[in-house]
């Protein structure tokens, strides 16, 4: 999430009051949307809904397989500690945990030249790892994704962009280390661009799902969509790979409040099937009907 955004959670959490009275209360919305290039091999169903808490639910989910039993985690401005945001790391995005058990949690800052991800062991004892800016890499970190095998994490950029970024996995794989600089690894190269993607997780070792806070709509017809992306290869870190780029739908625009909703983080469970997504209601309604929804296909 850009600073734009970010700014937008703040004053809704900080400036209740004001917000309160400034913010345009409408009957029940609901914007309907058809997907561009979706198959029914692979139509992503809405099954459920949980109520998202807008201080510690709002930006991103994760399943966490190891230890057995553990909950499924959430990241939002009330989850970021204390002495990470005095030392600049005022955002976190959606977070990702391999299958052995590792849990990161991706960091920005509005200044510098360095993004960071957070790592908890299986141990729970907690690392960072820091990586210094590419030429032409932008700021944001707003999400994470571990590829199946473990090895690589995959991130993106906000904006309009063709690619996504490949780092070897911090904490897992063995050329990663809390004392030096996090390398970007490989790219992938999209064919068609993307916007604003808040989240990805791996479907299989080839095919992410991603979460698109895109408000125009004109890159695939829809805004707020549900991206497929087809890897020609899964990622090794020696090379670029492409992806070829699919619109699946529209993510539920439910609320009490009109305005402007935001699509968050994705988590794709793969025990049960389910994939779930998180999507904050515009103005007040913010903190009565922001929702994390659950598909099946």
């Amino acid at each position: 999430m850009p600073l734009r955004a970010r700014q937008r959670c703040h004053t809704v959490l900080t400036g209740l009051a004001a917000l309160a009275l400034s913010a345009g209360l409408a009957g029940p919305a609901a914007a309907a949307g058809a997907p561009t290039e979706s198959s029914a091999a692979d139509t992503w169903t809405e099954v459920g809904s949980d109520r998202a808490d807008p201080l510690t639910e709002s930006q991103g989910l994760a399943s966490v397989e190891v230890p057995a039993g553990s909950p499924n985690r959430y990241t939002g401005i009330g989850t970021i500690p204390l002495n990470l945001s005095t030392r600049g790391w005022n955002h976190v995005g959606d977070p990702d945990a391999s299958y052995d058990g590792h849990y990161i949690e991706p960091y920005q800052r509005d200044d510098g030249d360095t993004k960071m991800f957070r790592v908890q062991e299986p141990d729970g004892s907690w690392a960072e790892y820091v990586h210094t800016l590419s030429p032409g890499e932008a700021r944001n970190n707003s999400w994470s994704a571990v590829s199946p095998d473990g090895q690589w994490m995959l991130s993106g950029e906000w904006g309009t962009m063709d690619r996504l970024l490949v780092f070897p996995t911090p904490g897992v794989n063995p050329a990663t280390s809390p004392s030096a600089n996090l390398p970007q690894a490989a790219t992938v190269r999209l064919d068609h661009a993307v916007r604003d993607v808040q989240g990805c997780d791996f479907l299989d070792a080839t095919t992410l799902l991603c979460s698109s806070d895109d408000p125009a709509g004109t890159l695939f017809g829809v805004t707020k969509p549900l991206l497929r992306i087809d890897l020609s290869a899964a990622p090794n870190g020696t090379a670029d790979v492409t992806g070829h780029v699919t619109a699946l739908r529209q993510l539920p625009l439910r609320s009490a409040c009109s305005g402007d909703f935001e699509t968050e983080g994705i988590d794709y469970d793969r025990r049960t099937g389910t994939l779930r997504v998180i999507v904050v209601s515009p103005g007040f309604c913010v903190l009565t009907d922001s929702k994390t929804y659950r598909f099946t296909r």
